[in-house]
C-alpha cells in the first residue's frame, strides 16, 4: 500500500447492496403479479387452521404457486416450532 492509496476514496459498498436488494424486491413483485387473487386469503385460512393446533407466526407459512406449461403447482412451506 502506497502513501497515496491512503487518500484515495474507496467505493461505498452500500450502493451495490441497495441495488441487489432492489433487484430482489422487483423479482418478488413480478412473481406476485402473476399469482391468483385467492392466494393471500388461502394463506390466512391455512394459518388459522394450523393455529388451532400449534402457535406459529405469520412468516412461518409460505404459499407459492408455480406454473408450468402443463400444470400449476401449489407449494406450501410451514415451519413448525420445536417442542422443548
Amino acid at each position: 500500500m502506497s502513501f497515496f492509496d491512503y487518500f484515495k476514496t474507496k467505493k461505498n459498498p452500500s450502493a451495490s447492496v441497495a441495488k441487489e436488494r432492489l433487484q430482489i424486491i422487483v423479482a418478488h413483485e413480478r412473481g406476485q403479479r402473476d399469482q391468483p387473487d385467492y392466494l393471500p386469503a388461502l394463506q390466512q385460512e391455512i394459518l388459522a387452521v394450523i393455529r388451532k393446533y400449534v402457535q406459529i407466526d405469520d412468516d412461518m407459512v409460505q404459499v407459492e404457486l408455480d406454473r408450468n406449461e402443463n400444470c400449476s403447482v401449489l407449494e406450501l412451506n410451514v415451519t413448525l416450532p420445536e417442542h422443548s
